[in-house]
Order: C-alpha cells, then sequence, then structure tokens
C-alpha cells in the first residue's frame, strides 16, 4: 500500500494515545447536566482519577440542556481521536430516541460505547416541609389537596416523568410533572419548598437526604438501595414495573479506533479498582461495577427495549 497522508493520519490514529504526538492534548469528558449535580459529581470524580493513569489532562465539559441531548450532539460531531469522551446515564443514550422524533443523533450509529462502570436507582424525595414522611402519607396528603400536586422531574419525557404519569393513574390522582433543566435546578426549588416532591436519581438525591434537607421515600430496583437500607422500593410499596436499573456508560464518536477505546476501558477498569474512587461512587448512590464494551452495548439495547414497551403502553408519542 502506498504511504499517503491519509494512511498516515489513519496508522496514527491507531496508536495508543501515550505514543501519539498530541499525547498532551487534554481529553474532555461530556457531561449532559449542569454542574452540581450527580452526574457532574461522578464525572469530575473519574476525570480526576483518570488524568493520573493516562497522563492527559482530563476535564469535565458541562453541556447542559435538553436532557443531555446538546452534550451527545457535540459528542458526534466532535473528532474520532481519542480526546472527547461522553459520561452519560440511561436518559441520553436509551430515552430520548425513544420520545423525539429527530435527537440529532443515533446512539448506534455516531458513538461506541467504551465501558460502562455502574448502575443506580431512581427515587421520589420529599421537600422538607411537605407534611408527610413515608409514599403513603405523601399520597394521603395530595389527595387531601384534591388529588393535584406537582413532582419535579430533571428532564421532560424521562424516566422520571413517566413513574410520575404511573404513579398518579394507579392511586387516582392529577400528580404533574414540572421539568427541569437537570437535577441541580430542581434541587434549588425543593430545598427551598418550592415544590412538595421530586424524581431523581440517588446519586443527585443522596446528599441532601442525609443532611435531612429531604427525605428519600422510595427507590426503583428490586431490592433496596445499599446506601438506603430504610427505604422501600416502588414495588415493595406496590408500584411495579420499574425494577430494570438505569445505567451509567462512557461512550465515544464513531469511528473511534480499537486501541483508543481498549485504552480508555483498560484505564476505567484500574480506576474502579482504586479502593477510594470505588468508596466514593458507592456513597453517591452507585452500584459500581465494570461493564465492557460490548457489555455496555447490550444493556442499552436490553434497557431500551424494556422502556419502548413501557413508553408505548403508556400512550406516549414521540415529539
Amino acid at each position: 500500500m502506498p504511504i499517503t497522508r491519509r494512511s498516515t493520519l489513519a496508522a496514527l490514529a491507531a496508536l495508543p494515545l501515550s505514543s501519539r504526538a498530541d499525547d498532551g492534548r487534554p481529553i474532555r469528558l461530556l457531561v449532559g447536566f449542569p454542574p452540581g449535580g450527580g452526574t457532574d459529581a461522578v464525572a469530575r470524580l473519574l476525570a480526576d482519577a483518570l488524568q493520573a493513569s493516562l497522563g492527559n489532562p482530563v476535564i469535565a465539559d458541562n453541556r447542559p440542556g435538553a436532557g443531555g441531548q446538546i452534550a451527545a450532539q457535540a459528542l458526534k460531531t466532535a473528532a474520532p481521536d481519542g480526546h472527547t469522551l461522553l459520561v452519560s446515564h440511561d436518559h441520553t443514550i436509551s430515552i430520548l430516541p425513544l420520545v423525539l422524533k429527530n435527537p440529532g443523533f443515533d446512539p448506534a450509529k455516531d458513538f461506541v460505547p467504551v465501558a460502562g462502570f455502574a448502575t443506580f436507582a431512581n427515587a421520589l424525595a420529599l421537600s422538607a416541609g411537605t407534611p408527610a414522611s413515608s409514599l403513603p402519607e405523601y399520597l394521603a396528603w395530595v389527595k387531601k389537596q384534591g388529588g393535584q400536586g406537582n413532582v419535579g422531574v430533571p428532564a421532560p419525557a424521562s424516566v422520571p416523568e413517566f413513574l410520575v404519569k404511573l404513579i398518579s393513574e394507579r392511586h387516582g390522582l392529577s400528580l404533574a410533572s414540572v421539568p427541569y433543566r437537570g437535577s441541580a435546578p430542581m434541587m434549588v426549588d425543593m430545598l427551598g419548598n418550592q415544590i412538595a416532591a421530586g424524581i431523581g436519581s440517588v446519586p443527585d438525591l443522596i446528599v441532601n437526604h442525609q443532611q435531612k434537607k429531604l427525605r428519600i421515600v422510595a427507590v426503583m430496583g428490586s431490592q433496596r438501595q445499599a446506601v438506603l437500607p430504610e427505604v422501600p422500593t416502588f414495588a415493595e410499596l406496590g408500584i411495579a414495573g420499574f425494577e430494570e436499573l438505569p445505567y451509567y456508560g462512557v461512550f465515544a464518536p464513531a469511528g473511534t479506533p480499537p486501541a483508543v477505546i481498549d485504552r480508555f476501558s483498560n484505564a476505567l477498569a484500574g480506576v474502579l479498582g482504586q479502593p477510594g474512587v470505588r468508596a466514593r461512587l458507592t456513597e453517591l448512590g452507585l452500584a459500581v461495577g465494570l461493564m465492557t464494551a460490548a457489555q455496555l452495548a447490550a444493556r442499552e439495547r436490553a434497557y431500551s427495549a424494556v422502556w419502548a414497551r413501557l413508553i408505548k403502553a403508556g400512550g406516549f408519542q414521540p415529539q
């Protein structure tokens, strides 16, 4: 094969980053939500840990808005050179393509799974000023208010929003979802008692629950969360169908060389093996566990299939 500029660039792209001339360039971890939320905290923790392992500066690059859609579109257009990745949970990768006619990206075509690193649960929390300390008490209180109430959710057409609808229908209430641009602004209103209840991820809610600034009263999943052993699951409280747990993963632009994917996957495996990192992620409410690129892809497909059925059964029409 003749040596051309194109073949030379392709060969360079296939090399591990440590052997490339641009090794000093920073690696950006795109985050689709504002600073201060659970995803932001997770991404910054990983950025700090990966920096030492990879030898490059690693920074969390917040691109908030539209439930992670803006960050996902930024990943799609990024050069597949190993310097731009996306740290995301299920909403952006699995749910947005189901609820939007044109999300501006196709995970199967535009992204390459790098590795998964955790599962987590969504949870219902009550503001400190809400006169209830459990889900049954909250539902009884809403009924006394005429069956109407607002529940904050971190994004429209999200798993938390679908959960609000299900709770409302099963208990004959008129609960309304109040979508926010991420969990951080939702938390501001909850802590200020501007909204009585909210549904978000345990990583988003756990610190304020522990500080008794709000109360987590129910979690998703088939079993209770290790960091919240006192909090029942929705299934225990008679609201079944939400046992499949969402996931966290790292994704790269399509076309990223396999050698680069392997390097990041190996680096992430090493980071997750560090007791300090693992302990901190656990404290944030994550069930830590490495998923290879293939395992992450399989989990994403399975999760999307579950939610495609639930969304269709609920009568939701893509917008």
